[in-house]
């Protein structure tokens, strides 16, 4: 956001807060070296601190015996845990492996009991959120098995503590497997937790990304209509009055002056129309175009600048004639306005004239245009009920955009009549064109 040389250079709404990012983006070797002092300096406080040198889980702790003194493999094995973590993130199973074994061979060696369980409880979370779940459930189980197994088997009671030999752990009861049980599963199902509310925001910005490029070629799609609209016509009316003043240039003068003037006028009307169109592509911020945005109220006009290009046009309009919803206004101003520039085109030579229908009715809007010319079957230049050419094809999206339907086709002895009916609510997409 960018302010005004003076001005504060503080947000609206006041200074922005500063925010830690999610562990999830910090570097990797952050966790593991806040681990790597916490579990030497925890542990050398452990060892010294005249607390229970067992684990809280060992029969008999608490009592004060001996444990085996942190030597060289002791502190080796508290800094590989923190060590391995840096491979969490590409190599989460063999991590947490690797950590399993580490921790396991610290603790039947007995050395003193302080935090270095915590490396093993970022690994198994650590492979959770990377989504190897079967490995960190199986993984942790068969682990906390095997070292209960081993334990039982080769440890030394309470009052043996401290006799020596090369896994001097104590024998764990029944409640410390409970106790050791129960933590692995508050680090597991927590993991889990936050695995499925990343999946849930992961999900949530896919289904964001996928509405905005869906809006974004539905705001394509709208602007090549108006595109369309706009310049099929006037382009049309300027190409027919051309062709009128070039012929008559030499013998009428006067009439040519006078489709020359209708030339100009459909010219500024396109610049008009263009500068509206391209108005809604302006960044945030850029001036707003000023012209009224294109409607119904528009048709006299319409229809005096089709006159003028040679066409006989006659229009009628019953109801109770009230506002209407701007995209609704807009379709149906850009439908009898296509459906006009087709006749000049497509009707063929001779007087033609085109009759234009507006009918308000209760809930809905009826507009026809119908046309007497003897020109090609199709007003796209197609055959009569092909869909292919954009400009029925056009009309059609616009009124299906607004839930309405729209229908074309010869007329019974000669011309061609276009109609259609517009919810007076707007439609679901009407917002589009009320730029």
């Amino acid at each position: 956001m960018t302010y005004r040389a003076g001005m504060s250079t503080s947000p609206p709404h006041g200074p922005a807060r500063a925010t830690w990012p999610r562990p999830g983006l910090w570097p990797v070797w952050v966790v593991p070296a806040f681990l790597a002092f916490f579990q030497v300096f925890g542990s050398l406080g452990a060892q010294h601190g005249g607390g229970s040198p067992g684990p809280p889980w060992a029969e008999g702790a608490g009592s004060g015996t001996g444990h085996t003194d942190l030597d060289a493999l002791g502190f080796g094995l508290l800094l590989a845990g923190p060590a391995l973590l840096l491979l969490r993130r590409r190599h989460p199973v063999p991590t947490l492996a690797l950590t399993a074994a580490v921790t396991v061979l610290y603790l039947l060696r007995a050395y003193p009991y302080g935090p270095v369980i915590f490396s093993m409880a970022v690994a198994m979370f650590a492979a959770v959120v990377a989504g190897h779940r079967l490995a960190a459930w199986a993984g942790t189980g068969a682990v906390l098995a095997a070292y209960f197994a081993v334990t039982t088997a080769v440890g030394v009671p309470a009052d043996e503590r401290g006799s020596g030999g090369l896994f001097p752990v104590e024998r764990p009861s029944l409640l410390a497997m409970t106790l050791v049980t129960a933590w692995a599963l508050v680090v597991l199902v927590t993991a889990e937790l936050v695995r499925t509310r990343g999946q849930r925001a992961a999900e949530a910005a896919r289904i964001r990304a996928e509405r905005d490029r869906r809006q974004a070629s539905e705001e394509r799609l709208r602007m090549a209509r108006e595109l369309h609209d706009v310049l099929a016509h006037n382009i049309s009316m300027i190409n027919v009055q051309a062709g009128v003043a070039l012929h008559l240039l030499d013998e009428n003068p006067e009439q040519a002056r006078t489709a020359l003037a209708a030339i100009k006028d459909a010219s500024k009307e396109a610049l008009t129309e263009m500068r509206g169109v391209i108005g809604a592509l302006r960044a945030q911020g850029e001036t707003a175009p000023r012209s009224p945005t294109a409607g119904l109220g528009g048709l006299a006009d319409l229809a005096a600048r089709a006159r003028a290009a040679g066409l006989r046009v006659e229009v009628e309009i019953t109801g109770d004639r009230r506002p209407l919803h701007a995209g609704t206004d807009l379709a149906a101003f850009r439908i009898v306005q296509e459906s006009l520039t087709n006749v000049t085109r497509h009707a063929g030579p001779g007087p033609v004239t085109a009759r234009v229908a507006v009918a308000y009715r209760e809930d809905e809007l009826v507009v026809r245009v119908e046309d007497d010319g003897r020109g090609a079957p199709s007003l796209d230049g197609s055959p009569a009920g092909s869909p292919t050419g954009s400009g029925i094809r056009g009309m059609r999206e616009r009124a299906a955009a607004l839930g309405g339907e729209l229908t074309a086709g010869p007329r019974p002895g000669g011309g061609f009549r276009v109609r259609a009916r517009l919810p007076l609510t707007g439609g679901p997409d009407a917002g589009e064109g009320s730029q």
